[in-house]
């Protein structure tokens, strides 16, 4: 395994700091500018900020400036900064992307009658996701990211040639954000899963020896961190566009990292729940009916969700769900270290 340079510590470090810091103030801004929701789990839920994503990235970006900083002024070490850029130009659009998704279900919200109207609580239209991997893959495909074949469990090294730069890279931008997207809405749930994930992804790079992948995951694990303690049950912030951020970032460090087989492995859970969304018509929520008690329970009869499954398995609180779901990423993850040298 390789030893964990100093210049990604420190980007670590940072990243975990200065979204430590900046989330809060977001808070701030978003709760001025009336970018707030009800959380509907919750007895008397006062406002609370929708958008968590702009503190994460913030405190994201300024760990891998401050790596490739190290990097390509100390130690003059350019060979990877290409493709880091790219990355992280895939990412900030994806999260532009998910703020104008989470702005746009305000104003429908907000609007009444009118415009937003027939497309109320559906957010951006289910046809227009298969638009949105064309501005946010570009930067990937441009440069060439990644080989061109996959190493896929039990089939092994598959040769691509040129559909992986131009078919598969936006569709794992697009299945990936997408994904990460469908399991959510409870406290914790997102970034708890997402920081498994990318600690999970972040390890395997740097045991494969894959630096630029390993900084963009564990960067992004640290922000996610510091996130986690404001999104922690009862939630100070909603992550909203930082769903779709989670996914982005898992893809990046996917292709950077040529690690495909491993990624997948740890992406089951979403996996899973994007099949059980797929059955419902991508209709079903997520969302449980809080009973006197405190418990939870499933909206609907028929299971769509692995929160479903949860809620449907015992007398569970929000908190417990989210614990119980993370829990199962950790398994997941774990089982992937275990098996990934025989699959």
């Amino acid at each position: 395994m390789a030893t964990i340079p100093l210049t990604l510590l420190a980007a670590i470090a940072l990243s975990f700091v200065v979204s430590y810091v900046s989330i809060p103030i977001f808070n701030k801004f978003m709760k001025a500018a009336g970018i707030v929701g009800r959380d509907i789990m919750k007895r008397d839920s006062g406002l609370i900020p929708d958008m968590g994503g702009p503190g994460v990235v913030t405190g994201f970006v300024s760990g891998v400036f401050l790596y490739l900083g190290f990097e390509v002024f100390a130690l003059r070490n350019s060979a990877d900064l290409v493709n880091i850029l790219a990355s992280m130009n895939t990412i900030l659009i994806i999260t532009l992307i998910g703020i104008f998704d989470v702005l746009t279900a305000l104003m429908k919200q907000r609007e009444g009658q009118g415009i937003f109207e027939k497309l109320k609580r559906r957010g951006i239209p289910q046809w227009f996701y298969f638009l949105l991997p064309l501005p946010a893959a570009v930067p990937l495909m441009a440069v060439n990211a990644g080989v061109t074949y996959m190493v896929l469990p039990f089939l092994g090294k598959v040769q691509l040639g040129a559909i992986y730069p131009l078919i598969l890279v936006p569709l794992a931008v697009l299945c990936c954000s997408n994904a990460t997207n469908f399991l959510a809405g409870f406290n914790g749930l997102e970034a708890g899963m997402g920081l498994v994930l990318h600690t999970s992804l972040g390890v395997f790079a740097l045991m494969s020896n894959k630096l630029p992948a390993a900084s963009l995951a564990l960067a992004f694990a640290a922000a996610l961190a510091s996130f986690l303690k404001y999104n922690w049950f009862p939630a100070k912030v909603f992550p909203g566009d930082l769903n779709y951020t989670i996914g982005a970032v898992c893809a990046c460090v996917t292709i950077l990292g040529n690690m495909e087989k491993f990624a997948i492995l740890c992406f089951l859970p979403w996996i899973v729940e994007a099949i059980l969304k797929a059955v419902s018509g991508f209709r079903s929520e997520n969302y449980g009916v809080l009973q006197r008690d405190g418990i939870v329970k499933p909206r609907e009869s028929k299971i769509r969700s692995l929160t479903h499954i949860v809620m449907s398995s015992g007398n569970f609180t929000e908190k417990q769900v989210s614990m119980i779901l993370i829990a199962l990423e950790v398994f997941v993850c774990a089982i992937a270290f275990l098996v990934i040298r025989y699959v």
